[in-house]
């Protein structure tokens, strides 16, 4: 398999469109159909499941899209590294939400320069509705949040553990709730809601939201209500208020790197997080 090839697949595997995926790529659709057609008949299996309507992974797919991304991160991360190898100048890509675990990361940060052998760490800022680069190549190890963040594929450490709260303003209905279910936010019609991979919103009621900045304006406008984790108090400002959501399901920030990975300072950098949190 050409790594061209694993690209275009990765492309449609991820937004489940070959139109989508084609503009993405920035090819015309027809070379991406016979590409993947072609891909399908050297392995002599199915990948992708089409319809009229709707393009869907197989089995085969599913196992395919985790091992490409694993190859394809690799190729990148061997270029970058082979190209600091040369410049004699070690370094680490640090990928992370922006605007959450704001307070880990800056100690994780001071931490790790004053230890003994530490290599400058180049932080990588993606927005909220995105996936963090480190299956590409793009970045060496990345804070994440499960169950929001996929993790599948990496290794992890659990760095820890906390509930989630509804924030809104404090002239909500809600807003004086000692706690709260999902059922009772799940259908506010100012409930917010996050794109998928592909840029596309679910159905159903609520406000469509991309980053955090525009979700916490919206909900001090009273135009949003958002479940988030507990950590999240700590932005609120005057006229917000957050509800404990009593079973919502529980969000773990880890500290995640691809398998692969063999450097001395990446584990350093994992063992002083599991340290500082």
């Amino acid at each position: 398999m050409e790594t061209r090839e694993l690209r275009y697949f990765v492309a449609v595997a991820e937004a489940l469109h070959f139109g989508r995926a084609a503009e993405r790529l920035g090819i015309a659709q027809p070379p991406l159909s016979r590409t993947i057609a072609q891909l399908e008949h050297r392995l002599g299996v199915e990948l992708l499941t089409r319809t009229s309507r709707k393009v869907l992974l197989t089995a085969a797919g599913e196992t395919l899209l985790a091992e490409a991304r694993a190859i394809l991160a690799a190729v990148v991360a061997a270029e970058r590294r082979t190209r600091d190898a040369a410049a004699d100048r070690p370094s680490l890509v640090l990928a992370a939400k922006a605007g959450s675990s704001g307070e880990v990361l800056a100690k994780l940060l001071d931490v790790y320069a004053a230890q003994p052998g530490a290599v400058p760490v180049d932080v990588l800022l993606c927005e909220s509705n995105t996936h963090v680069p480190l299956l590409d190549g793009r970045a060496d190890v990345a804070l994440l949040h499960e169950p929001y963040d996929p993790t599948t594929g990496l290794d992890v450490e659990v760095l820890h553990t906390e509930d989630q709260v509804a924030v809104m303003p404090s002239a909500h209905p809600l807003a004086g709730a000692a706690q709260l279910r999902m059922a009772d936010v799940s259908g506010l019609a100012e409930r917010a809601r996050w794109p998928r991979p592909d840029g596309t919103y679910p159905d159903g009621p609520g406000i469509e939201v991309r980053n955090l900045t525009q979700l916490f304006q919206m909900i001090e406008l009273g135009r949003a209500v958002a479940v988030v984790p507990e950590d999240f108090r700590t932005r609120l400002t005057e006229g917000l208020v957050a509800v404990p959501v009593v079973d919502a399901p529980k969000v773990t920030t880890v500290i995640a790197w691809p398998p692969h990975s063999r450097s001395r300072a990446l584990a350093d950098l994992v063992r002083v997080a599991t340290g500082v949190s």
